[in-house]
């Protein structure tokens, strides 16, 4: 029988067994709150303090440089919110395919005197060099541009354009939700280049919901978001979530070690997929552009994207018209606004994000399946037209 097909690997993915058995005991027993002083207290501290360094290893990092949160929009919404706390206001500058939970903590500071300019891109999704210099005049406080964007999969030279906004004297970040696992990352050399933050989530790499991270460069000064007990080096407070930390620990490890190995897997499977996609006439956002091993953007002239994920989903495909975050707006995708795509082609968008246990087969039932789904909605539109 015909088993469904996960394909949305970028809103989230399936735990690995290796990460479920590390931190299931600490579902089942193993109790114990890490601010407390007894024993089950000292355990859970000693396994928050082992997952931090696991965490950092994987990227790169010190393990005072990262702080725990509980998913990349908390993240990034500390660096933005926190950073600007600890400065006067000025310009603060994104790029605008940003996530939301950048965009809009992003915007939330014009109420407190800030000023907001949104970086543009090219028709492919990338920074464009021109605009990003006329930001960098405007001698910007902060800066932040996401190191691979969730729904093209385009990846930017986070470490050039870290370095530029440095010189030009402003505090850098990144969301790398997406790339981890994905792409190499090193924190240590991209903080050399000029990026002071970066983000990342356990559950896009194959950990639990519930566990993220904020890498910061110690030198720079965040004011803390949620005030308390002052967990996570004053910056977070909060009772740790010690079985989502635990997870979080062995999936960056993991991530870590697999990822040369698995971005070619998934870098072929992609090829597979797209000369499947171009047979069908589809069109494929930002294929001129490097972009994530895993992540194929595209539209079918004339085929509504949320129709066709519905269709899909009935016939057992999980895919995403979009990012999962925005699935309740029925406005065309911002990111593709941003590159220009007319409003008509960018309603059909239509994102598949491939993942660990994708194979071969996988792409080759999905292919046949939506060629089989095109043929009956381009013959009920000729029927009803």
């Amino acid at each position: 029988m015909f088993a469904p097909v996960y394909l949305d690997h970028n809103a989230t993915t399936p735990l690995d067994p290796a990460v479920r058995a590390a931190l299931l005991p600490w579902l089942d027993g193993l109790c114990g709150n890490a601010s407390s002083r007894h024993e089950y207290g000292r355990r859970a501290r000693q396994a928050i303090d082992e997952a931090r360094q696991r965490v950092a290893a994987a990227l790169g990092a010190h393990p005072t440089e990262v702080i725990f949160v509980s998913g990349g929009s908390e993240a990034n919404n500390l660096f933005i919110k926190g950073a600007a706390a600890s400065l006067r206001p000025g310009v603060v500058a994104v790029s605008a395919v940003e996530h939301p939970c950048v965009l809009k903590p992003a915007a939330q500071l014009v109420r407190q005197g800030w000023t907001l300019r949104e970086i543009a891109v090219d028709g492919a999704g990338r920074i464009d060099d021109a605009d990003f210099a006329a930001v960098l005049q405007l001698k910007p406080k902060l800066v932040s541009v996401m190191l691979a964007n969730n729904e093209t999969g385009v990846v930017q030279d986070v470490a050039t354009l870290a370095a530029a906004a440095r010189a030009a004297g402003a505090w850098t970040h990144s969301d790398a939700v997406q790339a981890f696992g994905k792409l190499p990352i090193d924190f240590r050399t991209l903080n050399a280049a000029g990026l002071h933050a970066l983000t990342v989530s356990a559950h896009k790499i194959n950990g639990p919901k519930g566990a993220a991270a904020l890498l910061v460069d110690k030198r720079i000064e965040l004011q803390p978001q949620i005030a308390g007990g002052g967990h996570e080096r004053g910056l977070r407070s909060g009772t740790e979530n010690v079985p989502a930390i635990v997870g979080f620990g062995v999936a960056a490890e993991l991530a870590a070690q697999r990822v040369a190995q698995a971005a070619a897997r998934l870098a072929a499977l992609k090829d597979s997929l797209e000369r499947g996609l171009i047979a069908l006439g589809a069109s494929i956002f930002a294929v001129d552009a490097r972009r994530l091993p895993n992540t194929s953007y595209f539209a079918i002239a004339g085929i509504d994207g949320e129709t066709l994920v519905g269709k899909l989903d009935r016939e057992g495909f999980a895919v995403a018209s979009g990012a999962a975050c925005s699935s309740a707006n029925p406005e065309p995708s911002h990111v593709l606004r941003a590159m220009g795509v007319a409003p008509e082609i960018a309603r059909g968008a239509v994102r598949v994000s491939l993942g660990a246990g994708n194979s071969d087969a996988d792409v080759e039932q999905f292919i046949n399946a939506l060629r089989v789904t095109v043929g009956r909605l381009q013959g009920l539109k000729a029927v009803t037209a």
